[in-house]
């Protein structure tokens, strides 16, 4: 079955992309109103961007997506430039193995390269890692991801 991506240019209330990556991630909980006003913002500046995936043909209002990819741009004064990082990319279980992930990853690469960007980089375990691994990507040597929550 063709796989179609394209560009979410509009981030609106509870797109059906962002339903999908809160359904997979938040287990159907919305994120906070503010939350999707930032995300709009970060999208209008080019600072964050959406993808969106479907089987066969989009439908009218994108009820058919089955995947989702979010990547951010970020300045790295050690390369004195800009790297992307995949922030999410989620199929959904039924979607899984049709090449949705390739397909939303090469539209990736297809926008990162219009923007000079060298390196990206994605934070990845089990299934998932192996998948990148698979497609090139390397696990750096050496590099601990550390984190630490803070009240809000």
């Amino acid at each position: 079955m063709k796989v179609s991506v394209e560009r979410i240019v509009s981030v609106e209330d509870r797109i059906p992309p962002l339903k999908l990556l809160e359904e997979s991630l938040r287990g159907g909980t919305p994120v906070p109103p503010d939350f999707t006003k930032k995300l709009r913002e970060s999208a209008r500046k080019g600072e964050t961007v959406l993808l969106a995936a479907y089987l066969g043909e989009k439908g009218e209002k994108g009820e058919n997506v089955v995947g989702v990819l979010v990547l951010a741009y970020r300045l790295n004064i050690a390369a004195g430039g800009c790297f992307a990082s995949i922030e999410e990319l989620h199929v959904s279980p039924e979607a899984r193995s049709q090449g949705v992930g390739r397909a939303l990853l090469n539209a990736a690469a297809e926008h990162w390269s219009t923007h000079g960007v060298s390196y990206v980089e994605v934070q990845a375990e089990g299934e998932a890692a192996g998948f990148y691994a698979a497609l090139g990507y390397e696990r750096e040597e050496g590099v601990e991801v550390l984190s630490r929550s803070y009240p809000l």
